[in-house]
């Protein structure tokens, strides 16, 4: 039932436009009453997304199992593939959804509030494991848009295509950004227990970028 009215909308959507569909025409090409429409759809919105729903379930329960193990920025960037996961097992329909919804201002207003949701599934996450850590929930929150719009710029990529190009490659190779800037965020620090003789000091300008002060030290102890 669920999926014949998301076919008969589409359908519908193309041969007359989405503004001029109403939802009186989807359950007549369908075959059932309006009851049965909104028993699956709160409107007619969200027959154009049928599935996000179920992914922000998978999402939230993929997040919602890691460990400590796991390293969050590669966490959440997996948890980012369940989306595109979504998004390739209809290509046709997924493509089909893009175009319409690049034609109506209503559907793009919805779809960035799907995902936002999906962005504070990821933020909350991160806030988690970076709790207690100076700056936690600013690196949760940056890290979260910086998988959403390595994600989403990806996937349009991909949609423009027509569904023609390696939509996993476009992904990882984005994503792979996010991993070399922010990964091993919440990494637990390594103390190497030291003698007493194991004591570095080093004088440097006010103002030294830190890295820099990092390689002096790993230049005194490789010397020392």
């Amino acid at each position: 039932m669920r999926d014949a009215l998301v076919a008969a909308a589409f359908q519908l959507f193309l041969e007359r436009g989405y503004e001029q569909t109403t939802i009186d025409d989807i359950v007549a090409l369908a075959g059932v009453g309006r009851r049965s429409f909104f028993r699956y759809f709160p409107s007619k919105e969200d027959v154009v997304f049928p599935d996000h729903e179920r992914c922000l379930a998978d999402m939230t329960a993929f997040l919602s199992s890691s460990g400590y193990e796991h390293e969050p920025v590669r966490r959440v960037c997996d948890a980012a593939r369940l989306v595109l996961r979504m998004y390739n097992e209809n290509p046709t329909f997924s493509v089909q959804r893009y175009r319409l919804t690049k034609k109506v201002p209503g559907l793009r207003a919805y779809e960035l509030s799907v995902v936002w949701r999906y962005e504070r599934a990821l933020a909350e996450y991160l806030r988690g494991r970076f709790a207690g850590q100076h700056d936690g929930t600013l690196h949760a929150d940056v890290i979260a848009a910086a998988v959403v719009a390595a994600h989403n710029n990806a996937l349009r990529s991909w949609l423009r295509s027509d569904g023609e190009r390696d939509a996993g490659a476009e992904v990882d190779h984005a994503l792979g950004y996010v991993q070399s800037a922010f990964g091993q965020q919440a990494a637990p620090p390594v103390i190497a227990e030291q003698g007493p003789e194991d004591v570095v000091v080093v004088v440097s300008r006010r103002g030294t970028p830190l890295w820099r002060v990092v390689q002096e030290i790993e230049t005194a102890l490789d010397h020392g």
